[in-house]
């Protein structure tokens, strides 16, 4: 008979404790330890509480300890999502057996991507759990999305006990759960989206892709910080974390990679929220810098990467003269700190007056970036609205400032090279010391190395 205890779980972390405890000893939070009903059930059972609740019998051979080198490894064909984006974030495709975990604001595009995802999916049978929605809810926006799928199986339910029940009738070769922090086990007494609740059910999904090798991808809703909801032993058991990040009230989305067993973590995928769904931008620079007219004063391109790819941005200054004592000091997509400092860089080393003006900082776009690659773009662009001179279109800029005035070197110039000559650029200001190990005669675009800020100021600006 199965024996029920109570127990106080941190809601933060997911810390336990057999009492109530004022201050998380594991994070520090304060008030987050919250009562929970959990049933002690058998350690077979709950090992195999997937199993339990299907055909499939309980009975497994014993783990015994071989020695590294008679490990038997073969590299296993990923499958396919037929999404470039999704395909490059996850490192060539989905692994057999991973449990891939992705978050993101409410309304942010993380239904939309994984039911756009399984419907791409052609020949195979493809399992859509929901938890959240109904099923003309899915059917509506299936039919926004514009794709058929036969193979695709929509099933409303939160027990997980009779979600694996469908599954063992279904056998499907992908299983998309909407969302985590919605299922609940029987296993476990307390309410779905509790801290046991959720790693209760991340760990029979996770024996499931295990044992069976269907990949299985769980969307999870996120806190008011930005991390995602639940014990933070949730991204610890999972294989892939993938982050949705964007403003609902931009376009562009960025899928990117938290934590990867099976590829690198510095990747990225960028889409488009259309009307008919995400569309993939494979070349996002071209993307953000077609809006540009006419050549006005305060705009300045900068060569950066996210992840490992290249990208150009646009980076906007507005300087006017402060109406109200203090002045303000404003940035979007940039750091502000960062900001303040280029600030004082230019007034200190460059002596420029900006201590009466309001300055206005703007990566377009809606991107978040923080490479400080985009130092000497940030500075020409603020130098080039306090002068009211434009810079000319065809200039791109790729170095970090440093507070004594000097021009740093950055990392991977020759992939920000390529890519400013692939968008026809002509000319690019990069630090001396990049010059110094980069053969610049095989690029296509006039390369000027400096050393200090006042040289590339004096080159845009006379």
């Amino acid at each position: 008979m199965a024996k029920v205890k109570t127990l106080y779980f941190c809601q933060n972390c997911g810390a336990q404790s057999a009492k109530w405890i004022g201050r998380c000893p594991s994070c520090g939070e304060w008030n987050t330890y919250v009562e929970e009903v959990v049933e002690k059930t058998d350690t077979a059972t709950a090992a195999n509480a997937w199993k339990a609740s299907s055909s499939v019998g309980t009975t497994s051979k014993a783990a015994k300890p071989k020695p590294l080198g008679d490990i038997l490894y073969e590299e296993e064909s990923r499958l396919n999502t037929h999404d470039d984006e999704l395909n490059r974030v996850l490192g060539g495709g989905l692994v057999p057996g991973s449990l891939v975990l992705i978050g993101g604001e409410p309304g942010i595009g993380k239904s939309t991507l994984m039911l756009q995802i399984a419907m791409q999916l052609n020949g195979l049978r493809i399992l859509y759990v929901s938890g959240e929605e109904s099923e003309q809810q899915i059917k509506m926006r299936a039919e926004r999305l514009g794709r058929q799928h036969p193979g695709l199986y929509i099933l409303t339910e939160t027990n997980t006990q009779n979600i694996f029940r469908q599954i063992d009738q279904l056998q499907p070769n992908v299983v998309v759960v909407d969302s985590i922090q919605t299922l609940h086990s029987t296993l476990v007494e307390s309410g779905a989206g509790s801290v046991s609740q959720v790693r209760e059910c991340t760990t029979e999904l996770l024996k499931y892709a295990k044992d069976t090798g269907v990949p299985v991808l769980l969307i999870g809703h996120i806190t008011k910080d930005g991390s995602i909801a639940g014990p933070k032993i949730l991204e610890h058991m999972v294989d892939t974390v993938l982050q949705f990040e964007g403003d609902r009230h931009l376009t562009y989305r960025i899928l990117r990679t938290i934590k990867n067993r099976f590829g690198s973590t510095s990747e990225l995928g960028i889409y488009e929220m259309q009307g008919a769904g995400l569309r993939q931008v494979s070349n996002p620079s071209e993307i953000l810098l077609s809006q540009r007219t006419e050549v006005l004063s305060g705009l300045a391109i900068g060569a950066t990467l996210e992840g490992n790819r290249p990208l150009l941005v646009e980076v906007q200054a507005l300087v006017t003269p402060a109406t109200y004592g203090t002045p303000q000091r404003s940035s979007t997509g940039f750091d502000g700190k960062r900001l303040q400092m280029l600030l004082a860089v230019l007034e200190k080393r460059s002596g420029l007056r900006l201590g009466q003006h309001d300055v206005f900082l703007n990566i377009a776009g809606g991107l978040r970036l923080e490479d400080p690659a985009l130092d000497l773009a940030v500075c020409a662009a603020v130098v080039s609205s306090l002068n009211d001179v434009p810079i000319r279109g065809e200039i791109c800029l790729a170095a970090e400032v440093g507070l004594s005035g000097e021009i740093r070197a950055v990392s991977r110039l020759d992939q920000r090279l390529s890519e400013a000559e692939k968008l026809g650029f002509a000319e690019m200001y990069i630090s001396q010391f990049n010059a110094k190990g980069l053969d610049l005669a095989r690029y296509g675009i006039r390369v000027h190395p400096a050393g200090r800020l006042d040289e590339v100021l004096t080159g845009l600006f006379g």
